[in-house]
Formats: C-alpha cells, structure tokens, sequence
C-alpha cells in the first residue's frame, strides 16, 4: 500500500476531497467552503493507495515549531480496522520527525480516541464540541 504526499488542485487531491467528505463531512449534514479548500495549500497532504484508489489520508498543519496538527484523517467505511489509518499516522509521524518536528497535536472526535490512544496518543484536555460533536485534544511526543 503506497503512501505519498499529494499535490492541492491534483486530481490525487481532488479524490482526497471526496473521501474525506464522504466520511467527515456529509455524515454531519456538512460540506467544505471554497475557502476551506484554498487555505490546504500549505498543508501537507497525505494519502494511502492501491492502486489509483485512494484508500485513507490526512493533513499536516505548521502550528507553532515544534508543532505540527494532525487534521481530517479519513478511511474508507469498508477498511477501518484494517491497518490503513495505523500506516497513515506512522507515515505522518516520520514524516513530521523528518521536519523537525516534536509533537503532533489534533481535534480527535470522541469515536476516534480509542484508535490514536492504540497509536500512543494522549488526551491532554476536557472534551469539546466542534463541528456539532464531541471532540478531545490528543496529542503525541516524537521522540
């Protein structure tokens, strides 16, 4: 299964887009602004294939050296629980280290915390609403 980083505006990112919308998004009666999407430039975009299907990714946000967020990590509903999400998060954490990087931070949803707590992810606060559901801060050392 590669993983690769992905260019914004490429047909790659645009499947991106759907698969994170089909599993983030449309579930909670939400879709992503024109200007949501623009401000993903700067991010770093990651993806996991067979073949040309995009099977998972995620982003990378700079948020304050020696910082970098985890967002929008999405599975297909038919592979969860298949290694995919596991290879993802191992991707961006070398991946982050490789930048300098020393923590990984996210906006965990609730149903999610069981997954990056297997990763070795630590809830560091109270849980919060965003988006219409409960989330959790976790955050990583990489060490």
């Amino acid at each position: 299964m590669p993983l690769k980083i992905i260019d914004h505006g490429s047909a790659e990112y645009e499947q991106m887009v759907r698969l994170r919308d089909d599993i983030l998004r449309k579930p909670l009666g939400l879709s992503f602004s024109a200007e949501e999407l623009e401000l993903e430039k700067n991010n770093i975009l990651i993806a996991a294939f067979e073949d040309d299907l995009m099977l998972g990714c995620c982003m990378l946000i700079d948020k304050e050296p020696p910082t970098v967020r985890l967002r929008q990590m999405a599975v297909l509903n038919n592979l969860q629980g298949k290694g995919i999400g596991r290879a993802l998060m191992n991707f961006a954490e070398n991946l982050s280290r490789d930048r300098g990087y020393k923590t990984i931070t996210m906006h965990a949803r609730k149903v999610a915390v069981g997954f990056y707590e297997r990763v070795g992810y630590q809830v560091t606060g109270d849980e919060f609403i965003e988006l219409n559901i409960p989330h959790y801060v976790m955050e990583k050392k990489l060490w």
